[in-house]
């Protein structure tokens, strides 16, 4: 067996980026994972031209942008890789660690403004009456019923509050506790924030947790998941996993006439914060609702805000077309 690769101090550079991004601006799991996928591959680039994070400069770090796009990268992943290599340097520049900053001048892919795929609100309703049905149906097997339960509840919190799907799945079984009006969620970088209930998403809370009960009591003998979380199961995390939630999710867009392609867990979030927007609510309340650090995020919805605008000034301005004899 060949003995394992012995850190360079390309890699320890690394690492201490890594260490930094997650002490002192919470970086999650996810986010260190792409972070350090984005790293390893400017690493062996740099390496198998001979060159080093340590000693490259602006026309080597060029080299791998070019090796990046001639490699068929789309521009949102280059754009990524950029922003990673940027950061690092400048927490190189700042630590001390370099005497320049090779990455500051580098410019990357022009990127035209992507818009979130939407739901309308006639079919986020057409979701919620089939998923309703379905948890409604009694002929079908008790454990068949329980995920149609399940389900439902999913759909009712998510578009109720907005949540991320990983702060939906590890909602913890003390988020349905009754009288409960509000959810604190603890969201990226370790930050809490307060999030409304409605009657829907209780209701499908607690219809969920009673035939949960009712399972249990059944099968009082077998073993169950860990029943810390709102939405146990038996995999290596204790709870519901984000593919298992997309993958339901797709199955039931499909139930009720609604491509797979334009579902996922994020659609629904996405359709919360539009429709809210839609309906009057404010950017810096939807900011805050969807646990976004910087207003410049929420503001890929700005397209529903115009939409509302022009339609408040043609249905209500005195001068408006409509108004004309």
């Amino acid at each position: 067996m060949a003995a394992p690769r012995k850190a360079s101090n390309d890699d320890t550079l690394v690492e201490l980026f890594l260490d930094m991004q997650a002490a002192e601006r919470g970086a999650g799991e996810n986010t260190l994972a792409a972070y350090r996928n984005d790293l390893d591959d400017l690493t062996a680039h740099l390496r198998a031209a001979g060159k080093s994070i340590a000693k490259a400069d602006t026309d080597d770090l060029r080299g791998f942008l070019k090796s990046l796009d001639e490699r068929g990268f789309a521009a949102s992943s280059l754009a990524r890789r950029l922003s990673a290599t940027r950061q690092l340097y400048r927490f190189l520049y700042a630590e001390g660690k370099r005497g320049d900053d090779p990455a500051a001048v580098l410019e990357g892919p022009k990127r035209a403004l992507t818009l979130p795929k939407i739901l309308s609100i006639a079919e986020v309703d057409r979701l919620m009456t089939q998923a309703r049905a379905n948890a409604e149906n009694a002929e079908q097997p008790k454990p068949a019923r329980l995920r149609a339960a399940r389900l439902l509840c999913l759909l009712e919190v998510v578009y109720a509050t907005g949540l991320r799907v990983s702060e939906l799945v590890a909602l913890p079984v003390s988020a349905a506790r009754r009288g409960q009006k509000m959810l604190v969620v603890l969201g990226k970088g370790n930050k809490e924030r307060l999030v409304p209930l409605n009657g829907a998403a209780k209701a499908a809370m607690a219809e969920y947790l009673a035939l949960r009960a009712e399972a249990s009591a059944e099968s009082k003998n077998a073993k169950e998941p860990n029943t810390k979380w709102l939405f146990p199961s038996f995999g290596e995390q204790g709870h519901l996993t984000r593919q298992h939630f997309a993958r339901e999710l797709k199955a039931l867009g499909q139930a009720c006439g609604l491509a797979p392609a334009r579902l996922s867990p994020h659609v629904l979030r996405h359709a919360f914060a539009s429709h809210l927007l839609h309906n009057g609510a404010g950017l810096r309340v939807v900011q805050t609702l969807l646990g976004h650090a910087d207003i410049s995020t929420t503001q890929i919805y700005t397209h529903v805000l115009e939409e509302r605008l022009k339609t408040l000034v043609r249905d209500l301005h005195p001068l408006s077309d409509g108004e004309r004899g």
